[in-house]
């Protein structure tokens, strides 16, 4: 009897250490600084192209190295998910419907624009659907369903999946089929199978400057609408709500002062040639 219950403890405790283990976060896809006081941060792109790396290091020499800065990679969509669950202390994303939704239920806090990129569609050069005649974005993804030229999408609930999702709708295409094509992945990986296949994909300009030299067989085919824009904001846990809720605040102060905007402004200029984003200034002509 005393062998039956324990072997039962030992499989409810082995249970509920998979049950957290499927609940906890991925590793740390990145981690900037060495100081003791840690916050963690969930976002895709600027952590993929470097842009967090960069702003994790000046806010922990503005902090005389006492902080180390955790990034989770996510897409926005997942980004906000982890928010919501307490499970990072703040997020950088661009999905403003979300976002505004996340402030007004209450579970994020100290919303603050501080960037922007904008979107592309790249294509085959041949371009099969002569998206580069286009009037509008809409007209863009108008020609596209109407060629059945393949197109890749993110399908991840990502700000870039997100807006893809709107302009089709305002479109009013409902897309689907052989040539619309989910790939369930992140902005790069998704960029390079559109290479590979030759097909259309909506990237963010930021993708596109550092990678468009391992993209042969795309090009920027359409950009330039309004539309287009892609607006960055910071937002972080209630204060009280994780522990390190008051420390990840005074990183999105940092980002938002001068110098974390100088920082914004000048990434990428050395390596690519030009910035990968814009600052909080040029992004709030196009806040709504």
């Amino acid at each position: 009897m005393v062998k039956k219950f324990l072997a039962a403890v030992a499989g409810l405790i082995l249970l509920l250490a998979s049950l957290a283990a499927l609940a906890a976060p991925a590793p740390f896809n990145g981690v900037y600084g060495s100081g003791p006081e840690k916050f963690t941060l969930a976002t895709g792109s600027p952590g993929e192209l470097g842009l967090l790396k960069a702003l994790g290091e000046g806010f922990d020499k503005a902090m005389q190295g006492k902080i180390t800065l955790q990034w989770l990679k996510a897409g926005s969509g997942k980004s906000l998910q982890l928010l919501k669950e307490k499970q990072v202390d703040m997020i950088m994303v661009h999905a403003p419907a979300a976002e505004k939704q996340a402030v007004q239920e209450g579970w994020a806090i100290d919303r603050t624009l501080i960037g922007s990129n904008e979107f592309y569609i790249v294509g085959p050069a041949n371009d099969p659907a002569k998206i580069a005649e286009a009037k509008s974005a809409l007209d863009a993804y108008r020609r596209i369903a109407a060629a059945k030229a393949k197109f890749f999408s993110r399908g991840d609930n990502s700000g870039t999946h997100k807006k893809e999702l709107a302009i089709w709708k305002e479109a009013g295409v409902k897309p689907e089929g052989p040539w619309y094509i989910v790939t369930k992945d992140f902005m790069t990986a998704t960029l390079k199978r559109a290479d590979q296949e030759k097909g259309y994909f909506m990237v963010d300009s930021s993708t596109w400057a550092a990678e468009k030299k391992n993209m042969p067989n795309l090009k920027v085919l359409y950009k330039g609408d309004k539309l287009l824009i892609n607006t960055y904001h910071a937002l972080c846990q209630p204060q009280g709500a994780t522990p390190q809720a008051a420390l990840a605040a005074k990183f999105i102060a940092f980002v938002a002062s001068p110098a974390g905007q100088q920082i914004i402004k000048d990434y990428g200029k050395d390596r690519y040639g030009e910035g990968l984003y814009n600052d909080a200034a040029y992004a709030r002509q196009y806040v709504h």
